[in-house]
């Protein structure tokens, strides 16, 4: 279960953002993660909770966006890639690259002063 690895990296930088902020207080971090991440965000929600219990974190609440697989064509077209097939549906093509979707991010932290 690598998910809680993942969840005590993000307590990691929340840890480093008190430090750098002293008499702060984080209440929610925000993470964003593709479908392509291989993270199965039930468990690192789980996995979170469990490492935020009891500590000087709680009550650290964990905010998880699920983001899809993207694929950008050489015609220009952008498309959630479905059943995987990486087809572009306005024009057929097959060799399109993936936009996102593979991503695994803090994409922010609300601190009270």
């Amino acid at each position: 279960m690598h998910e809680l690895g993942i969840a005590a990296s993000i307590l990691d930088s929340v840890q480093a953002e008190t430090d750098r902020r002293p008499g702060s207080h984080i209440s929610k971090v925000g993470v964003r993660i593709g479908e392509l991440a291989g993270v199965d965000s039930d468990a690192l929600q789980f996995g979170f909770e469990c490492l935020v219990k009891d500590t000087s974190f709680e009550p650290l609440e964990l905010d998880i966006e699920a983001v899809p697989r993207m694929q950008r064509c050489p015609c220009g077209n952008e498309f959630r890639m479905t059943d995987y097939d990486p087809r572009c549906p306005a024009c057929g093509e097959f060799m399109t690259q993936c936009v996102s979707g593979d991503q695994l991010e803090i994409t922010y932290m609300e601190v009270e002063e």
